[in-house]
């Protein structure tokens, strides 16, 4: 009950504060972390439920934004993001991890893991605003709302292979395969069932169809134990590709419960972190969180989107906005509650990261954004990438409107 009232009493704050926060550095992920830290220690049953449900929220919600119609509009850029600047980030922290903080080359990778995929909600005031580029806020939605999914499967196997699962790599991939079925399989049927003659849908119901299909899906994957990490990722880009009606009802209905439980989920995540944790932590853990947050993600970008078009300008914001937040929470925990043997060591070094990630991304974004308003030309009326490209290929901006910011 004590944590109910600080969740609301930081809800309310956070809401009262909302129109200092979207004109200054102030974050309501900030307050949630900090709110969190005087708390005290949850227990960890406690942190695995909520943990658990809020990321199975997010992945559904993320894929709901990242149809295949909006992946085929404009994918040249997020593409280079997730297919090149990705495994570079998750490389090059992999590297630092084994090689500052002084991790076995397996552990590293796991840390690299974890660490790779970015959050858009502490970057909101980027993807959310429309003085920001087109072409950059295209970017980083698609980039963050994918690159989850697509870390789960990797710090799922690096786990199996580090912890007590190692032996029984036939159920983890029994698993894994048949949370992609079902996340494919229960939404396709039920948008179908929704088109055939027996059943109409209430134009007030609409965005409680979405609800319902991912309501089911987590229900169903928990009781016959499938991976319902990835079942609600493909559930979620099943339900945009197959009724994009059906996406757009939910989506602000499915954004503000998303955003709840993160908020939810990064309180709990900061009532672990205390004094005593942060001393735990050797002074080459914060060189490595300090390398991580500066130095990996900018070369990463770099490397991958060399030959774009993107403006000095774009590329520093694209380099600078790869926070690390909730779904690098949630996959700590996981190594957490796996037993691994160096858990506890993995997730000081993990939380130590994101912990930097939520102050100093959360608390920049709006200033990036007010830096693009100095040229609101460049901004509104940009040329589409690569509109003129002698080799035929696609624009990178997306030809409709865009996709709303993932949550």
């Amino acid at each position: 009950m004590e944590l109910l009232v600080i969740y609301a009493a930081t809800l309310l704050l956070a809401v009262l504060l909302s129109g200092w926060a979207e004109r200054s550095v102030m974050s309501a992920a900030v307050l949630f972390l900090f709110a969190g830290f005087f708390f005290g220690e949850p227990s960890m049953e406690l942190v695995s439920v909520l943990s658990t449900i809020a990321l199975f929220t997010v992945l559904f919600t993320d894929g709901m934004h990242v149809s295949l119609q909006d992946i085929r509009s404009a994918w040249r850029l997020p593409g280079r993001a997730l297919f090149f600047g990705m495994p570079l980030t998750l490389v090059g922290t992999a590297l630092l991890a084994h090689y500052v903080a002084e991790l076995s080359w397996l552990d590293a990778f796991l840390v690299g893991a974890v660490l790779s995929p970015t959050d858009p909600v502490l970057a909101a005031a980027i993807v959310g605003r429309e003085t920001v580029p087109r072409r950059l806020r295209h970017l980083l939605n698609v980039e963050s709302g994918l690159n989850d999914g697509l870390a789960l499967p990797v710090v799922i196997g690096l786990l199996a292979a580090a912890g007590d699962q190692a032996d029984e790599p036939s159920a983890l991939a029994i698993q894994m395969v048949l949370g992609l079925a079902l996340g494919i399989a229960i939404p396709w049927v039920a948008l179908k069932l929704e088109g055939t003659k027996f059943f109409e849908s209430s134009k007030d119901y609409f965005a409680l169809n979405a609800f319902a299909i991912g309501l089911l899906l987590f229900a169903i994957t928990e009781k016959y134990h499938a991976n319902e990490f990835l079942a609600a990722f493909f559930g979620g880009i099943t339900v945009a590709t197959v009724s994009p009606m059906f996406r757009d009802a939910f989506h602000e209905f499915g954004s503000l419960v998303a955003e709840l439980l993160k908020f939810l989920a990064i309180l709990v995540f900061g009532a672990l972190i205390s004094v005593e944790f942060l001393q735990e932590i050797p002074s080459n853990g914060y060189v490595f969180a300090a390398l991580a947050l500066f130095l990996v993600r900018p070369v990463a970008l770099a490397f991958a989107l060399i030959g774009t078009k993107l403006t000095f300008k774009e590329w520093v914001a694209a380099s600078w906005f790869g926070p690390k937040g909730f779904a690098s929470v949630v996959y700590g925990l996981l190594i957490v509650q796996s037993g691994h043997d160096t858990g506890d060591k993995l997730f000081h070094l993990i939380a130590i990261v994101v912990v930097g990630s939520i102050v100093l991304h959360s608390s920049t974004d709006v200033l990036v954004a007010k830096w693009f308003e100095t040229h609101p030309i460049e901004a509104d009326h940009q040329k589409p990438m690569d509109e003129d490209d002698s080799n035929g290929h696609p624009s990178d901006e997306p030809t409709s409107t865009d996709p709303p910011p993932v949550a």
